[in-house]
């Protein structure tokens, strides 16, 4: 078996222990988590028990994932932000409806 090292895992905690329930206090070990994560749970073919975070979102939201093309085009704007420089398209004052 490989040291978790050698797998890109890191060791968080040693010689954690159950208690009689057989439950694992992991309050310190998931600080900096979203406090709204869940987590899968899986065994690996060694025994070893890995906890997946996941963090779910509105169904009213699920479209934009579903959507290849409008999830790209989310991306291109988010990628944009960190890159564009604001420029100055003067005023829109003319283009105003100034109804009184």
């Amino acid at each position: 078996m490989k040291a978790a090292s050698q797998t890109g895992m890191r060791l968080l905690e040693r010689g954690a222990k159950p208690d009689d329930r057989k439950r694992l206090a992991l309050g310190k070990i998931l600080k900096g988590y979203d406090e709204h994560a869940v987590f899968d749970v899986y065994e690996d073919e060694h025994g070893r028990i890995v906890l997946d975070p996941q963090v779910t979102i509105p169904a009213r939201e699920a479209w934009l994932f579903k959507d290849k093309k409008a999830l790209a085009s989310v991306r291109r704007g988010l990628a944009q932000l960190g890159i564009a420089k604001p420029r100055d398209l003067g005023s829109f004052a003319a283009h105003a409806d100034h109804e009184a």
